[in-house]
């Protein structure tokens, strides 16, 4: 359900956050009051096309939010899981539309696309009303409607199941059958760059070795003179040499001993720079014992490394890959060697899944050919009390061509109607107002509401071209309806309005030249004042008060009873 509706600059509203409950709620006022454009926002934010008109003027951006409480709803939370945008028992859609035509979408604060959006609020809302924003009007939704009102779900569960292993095998075997047509060339590749590997043999680290011993040799010269150069500097000058200086002081810190015993303290640290300096200069001498000027290993080692450098290039893989890319070269001539064997196995597991398929599929075109002829004669009583007397409602499974699987089955499900007698059946597009389409969608809500479908549904003006008695059976309709689902209906009667479990009351303003609209809650006592507005315009009575007071406690009064 929605648990609150945040607006900002959409149309005419500023800025709305507007708190909704269970059960039905009435959204009433006078014609004009922009009703209607709470549904607009709604679809807004449910992933709806955006229209940068809807944005206020004088401003940048339009931005509306909605929070869903998703408890219940097993089907949206698993979805969401999926996604990785789970985040408790409540969920948040927000829409945000700039001026120049940019739409973001967010769920939970992940941004997201609007195809997402769009995705997310077919589990949350469906909408009745205007074309534009009619989800009965998608084939997707009517096969969903007639599998809730046919208890389908577990052999969907099945199907879909049988379908994604059918949908995945078969792209193995699409993938293993051209490579099966390319294994000479692709095998005659393999075991030439198999055995240029082989020949090669790099080895894990050894780039990094040989880069470090380059440039070691190009640089061997001016180690060997520096090497030099230090070692004189430390121990072989007999005039400047660090040891040659420190031994001095150390004979003259013995000599001050004799006169001053405090002094010895001293002699140890020069003692030990003295032990370290001849350490650090016999480590020089092998080192330099150990250069030697070697050009063949710096030609070597350069050949090498463009070895090296170009099979990286070729593979395109780094130098530390190189010695695995053998083995796993190795590994695909293996397979290609072997394709025979799989493709039959393939081949034999898509034949046993084809038939798995087709037999649930069978089971479920059965199915539904028996539940659509039962929902048809259903929504078509349905019809004769909502104001289409001598309407018919058709349900016509479409088969799919004979080799298309899809996870829904091999069909797809076409609603028909016609609204009045005579008149030839065709689908609802083209043949159901608004009004009609929406008061439809009602009758078949009222079937399924115990079986499952979106915890919200929306009905814009569904009482259009209704009155009187007809009217008052929409009211009581949408109300069953409210034990169950939350539902937001848009009406101008005064019948349905006193049917609801709660109404809001919308209003426009305007001042200094700006338009506003403003959303009430109205108590028991502004319920009264607001239907007897409606059943009798501007100027309410107290009789007309007597009478919508009558029409919220006979709704009270069915309810309980």
């Amino acid at each position: 359900m929605i648990k609150e509706l945040s607006i900002r600059n959409f149309s005419i509203i500023t800025e709305l956050v507007q708190p909704l409950e269970l059960g039905m709620i009435a959204l009433t006022g006078e014609t004009g009051a922009g009703k209607s454009i709470l549904i607009d926002a709604l679809g807004l934010v449910l992933g709806d096309r955006g229209d940068t008109r809807l944005i206020r003027s004088g401003q940048v951006s339009t931005e509306v939010s909605a929070v869903f409480g998703i408890k219940a709803n097993e089907l949206f939370l698993a979805w969401l899981k999926s996604r990785g945008l789970e985040q408790g028992e409540e969920c948040v859609l927000k829409r945000v539309l700039s001026r120049e035509g940019r739409s973001r979408g967010y769920i939970n604060g992940h941004f997201v696309s609007i195809q997402i959006l769009r995705e997310a609020g077919k589990y949350l809302v469906d909408i009745y009303g205007q074309h534009a924003h009619q989800s009965l009007l998608r084939p997707i939704v009517q096969q969903t409607l007639l599998d809730i009102y046919g208890d389908h779900a577990p052999v969907l569960n099945k199907l879909s199941k049988a379908y994604q292993r059918w949908q995945q095998v078969s792209q193995e075997l699409k993938t293993l059958t051209q490579a099966a047509s390319e294994r000479a060339t692709r095998s005659e590749l393999l075991r030439y760059q198999i055995e240029e590997l082989s020949i090669f043999q790099p080895k894990l680290g050894e780039l990094q070795q040989l880069e470090q011993e380059q440039q070691q040799l190009v640089h061997r010269s001016e180690l060997i003179q520096g090497s030099e150069a230090v070692l004189d500097l430390l121990y072989q000058d007999d005039q400047r040499a660090i040891y040659v200086l420190l031994s001095q002081v150390s004979r003259r810190l013995g000599q001050m001993q004799v006169f001053d015993p405090s002094l010895s303290k001293l002699t140890i640290p020069v003692e030990g720079a003295l032990i370290q300096i001849n350490e650090a200069a016999n480590e020089l001498r092998q080192y330099l014992d150990s250069m030697e000027i070697n050009p063949e290993r710096l030609v070597w080692i350069e050949e090498r490394l463009s070895e090296f450098y170009e099979l990286t290039r070729k593979y395109r893989v780094t130098a530390d890959e190189l010695p695995v890319l053998a083995e796993r070269l190795a590994l695909e001539l293996a397979n290609l060697e072997t394709v025979d064997v799989r493709l039959d196995r393939l081949q034999q597991e898509l034949a046993a899944l084809s038939k798995e398929y087709q037999e649930l599929s069978k089971c479920l075109s059965e199915s539904r050919s028996k539940v659509a002829t039962a929902l048809e004669q259903e929504v078509t009583r349905a019809m004769q009390l909502l104001a289409m007397p001598g309407g018919c409602f058709k349900v016509t499974l479409v088969p799919l061509k004979e080799d298309k699987f899809s996870p829904y089955g091999t069909e797809q499900i076409q609603f028909q109607v016609n609204t009045n007698p005579g008149q030839l059946l065709g689908p609802l597009n083209k043949i159901a107002s608004g009004g009609e389409l929406s008061r439809i969608g009602l009758a078949i809500q009222a079937l399924i509401s115990q079986r499952g479908g979106a915890s919200t549904l929306v009905f814009d003006e569904v009482d259009v071209g209704v009155s009187g008695a007809v009217a008052e059976v929409v009211g009581v309709r949408l109300r069953e309806l409210g034990k169950y689902r939350q539902v937001i209906c848009v009406t101008h009667l005064p019948q349905v309005a006193a049917q609801a479990h709660s109404q809001i009351r919308i209003s426009k303003h305007h001042h200094e030249g700006t338009t506003t609209v403003e959303l009430v809650k109205l108590s028991e006592d502004e319920r009264v004042e607001e239907i007897a507005r409606m059943l009798g315009g501007k100027d309410v009575t107290d009789r007309s008060r007597a009478h919508a007071y009558e029409m919220l406690g006979a709704a009270w009064q069915n309810e309980v009873h």
